[in-house]
């Protein structure tokens, strides 16, 4: 990930922080002549093993980087592919060849798993699994041409909707869902590249999806990115585009998300807009689709190792992934 260069020039919403309410908690008034009484959220989905995420999040860095067209990368691929066979997906692979930037032909693989296909209504999780060819944000240009491992960046989101992907196997919602692992969507042009070309050269494997969905005429109520969704000081802060197309997704999710506890994580702020595979999903009215992703206030707008060979597993935490992983399967198993 990602074009980051709108982030920096967005003037950051002034909305005050939500304060994180008490765990699985809520206050609530019944009216205004009695006293205040407290009101237990009854939370309806599954409970979220963040054990089991972040082992399949180790299982995909243990692979190495992957980059497409690489031996690591199609032995991930197969990985996923697996997993999802294994937790009662009906499994779909799309795969074509797109001509990048720089004039290389590069074999792309989306991976999708399909749940409950019966159903009329859909919602839609995705995550990309590829991860970047370079570490152009590293200090020292020695390293930049050096593969990064894409824990967090790629692996944390993926490895989530894993864990989402058994739980779905476990006990079915009352919707359909559709989980689609992206692929070849961090190979935007490096940093230290003299003029690449133009165009829209990140999101590849999303870009090709949204014209070719694995469904005919594929429509969702709404869609949920998870991006970078594994540091220990993750914040979530309300994105752009994600505001922009799916206003009230987004409050649906940090609601959940503060009802359940997880305050410290989403925080109740707009940010700026970044380019990520929510956006072609939203610009062709796929899914009115929100980008969960790890935002900060600093020079670059991302964590500070993003795009770095600091992207392992040390930056991944079980809290954050059940955070996220939670939040979701709560908005997911309550719809109706």
């Amino acid at each position: 990930m990602k074009n980051y260069s709108r982030l920096l020039y967005l003037v950051i919403s002034i909305n005050a922080l939500m304060l994180s309410v008490s765990c699985n908690s809520c206050q609530s008034s019944k009216n205004s002549g009695s006293p205040m009484q407290t009101e237990q959220y009854v939370k309806v989905s599954p409970d979220f093993n963040p054990d089991s995420a972040y082992s399949f999040v180790a299982k995909q860095v243990s692979f190495g980087p992957r980059i497409p067209n690489t031996p690591q990368h199609a032995a991930c691929g197969d990985y996923l592919v697996a997993k999802l066979n294994d937790f009662g997906a009906q499994v779909m692979e799309q795969k074509t060849t797109v001509t990048h930037y720089n004039g290389q032909k590069i074999p792309i693989r989306n991976i999708i798993g399909i749940y409950q296909p019966q159903k009329t209504k859909r919602v839609a999780l995705f995550a990309h699994w590829d991860t970047r060819p370079f570490a152009d944000q590293e200090n020292d240009p020695t390293r930049q041409h050096q593969p990064i491992f894409g824990a967090d960046d790629g692996a944390s989101g993926v490895g989530v909707l894993l864990e989402i992907a058994r739980q779905l196997n476990l006990k079915s919602p009352n919707i359909g869902i559709d989980i689609i692992f992206f692929d070849l969507e961090d190979w935007g042009p490096a940093e230290f590249e003299k003029n690449p070309p133009a165009g829209d050269w990140w999101c590849m494997g999303s870009q090709y999806w949204v014209k070719n969905p694995h469904i005919t005429n594929y429509r969702a109520a709404f869609g949920i990115l998870l991006d970078m969704v594994g540091a220990p000081d993750a914040t979530f802060l309300k994105e752009g585009y994600s505001v922009q197309y799916a206003s009230n997704v987004v409050e649906k999710i940090w609601q959940t998300a503060s009802k359940l506890g997880y305050g410290q994580w989403f925080i109740n702020r707009k940010t700026g807009f970044i380019t990520d595979d929510h956006v072609p999903v939203n610009e062709n009215h796929v899914a009115p689709t929100v980008d969960i992703i790890n935002l900060k206030d600093s020079g670059t707008g991302f964590a500070p190792h993003w795009h770095t060979l600091n992207d392992n597993m040390s930056n991944i935490n079980r809290a954050t992934l059940e955070a996220v992983g939670q939040t979701v399967m709560e908005v997911i198993y309550s719809e109706q």
